[in-house]
């Protein structure tokens, strides 16, 4: 069935805009819906890009646009050690080449082609593991990533080194990286002495370099959360398509919206 929703702003705002702040699409694939004449306003197909929507109008997506929208595809990746989340350097795995019918978990579910491009939402290094998120949706990496995301994420961290209390009060808030303060991060000793980190940012290689920062060296990084997505009961080398409620909760999530 085609999406239909009537807008109800009080001031006219462009389409794309409306769509990407109503979780629709994003403004780049809202843009290239109207191109391909896929969208109309009270029955008339919209050809302008900066088009606005004006109270009371109702909008459709045809049949076409929604299909597309439907295809876009996002997977969970439990990622070992040793595979790199985008983009590979001459001699590196990208996380990417696990997405095989034998390391899809439970069996069920489509193998993206080959020549599928998915971006990682958040990347983990080549020697770190844990929740990977790959996708083609547009709307989803600017919750996941976006400079206004509200979604926390978590990890399990190895360090070695003498861990203090006044090193867990920097690294809970009074690191600068690069010339600019960090966020406030949770930071706490868990009883099989591994590190609780949660992050509110994703700086570059953030966790190690703020334990390098007050004298720690990281010898093992597990992200375990992004948001209310968990990698648990995912095994290491797995992974299985993003469901419609984790991506309704995640959306949710980074407008500081629902449960964590």
């Amino acid at each position: 069935m085609a999406f239909s929703k009537t807008y109800d702003g009080d001031l006219p705002q462009r389409i794309n805009k409306w769509l990407a702040q109503a979780g629709v699409c994003s403004r780049r694939e809202a843009e290239g819906l109207i191109a391909q004449g896929l969208i109309t306003i009270d029955g008339e197909i919209v050809t302008d890009a900066g088009r606005k929507i004006a109270t009371g109008q109702t909008l459709v997506l045809a049949d076409g646009a929604s299909l597309q929208l439907d295809r876009q595809i996002s997977v969970l990746v439990h990622k070992p050690m040793g595979y790199v989340s985008a983009q590979p350097e001459p001699g590196q795995i990208p996380a990417a080449r696990l997405l095989t019918r034998a390391n899809l978990a439970g069996g069920v579910g489509e193998i993206p082609a080959s020549d599928c491009s998915l971006a990682p939402l958040g990347r983990l290094d080549q020697d770190s593991r844990g929740l990977l998120l790959l996708s083609q949706d547009g709307t989803l990496a600017k919750a996941v990533i976006g400079p206004q995301s509200a979604l926390d994420k978590e990890y399990s961290v190895r360090v070695a080194g003498r861990l203090t209390e006044a090193k867990l009060a920097l690294l809970r808030h009074g690191l600068e990286l690069d010339g600019r303060q960090l966020k406030p991060a949770q930071v706490e000793v868990l009883p099989d002495e591994r590190v609780r980190f949660v992050l509110f940012e994703g700086r570059n290689r953030q966790i190690r370099r703020m334990c390098e920062a007050v004298g720690l060296v990281v010898t093992d990084l597990l992200r375990t959360r992004i948001g209310p997505l968990h990698l648990a009961p995912l095994e290491e080398g797995h992974w299985r398509p993003l469901l419609a409620e984790e991506r309704a909760a995640l959306l949710a999530a980074s407008l500081g919206e629902g449960p964590r």
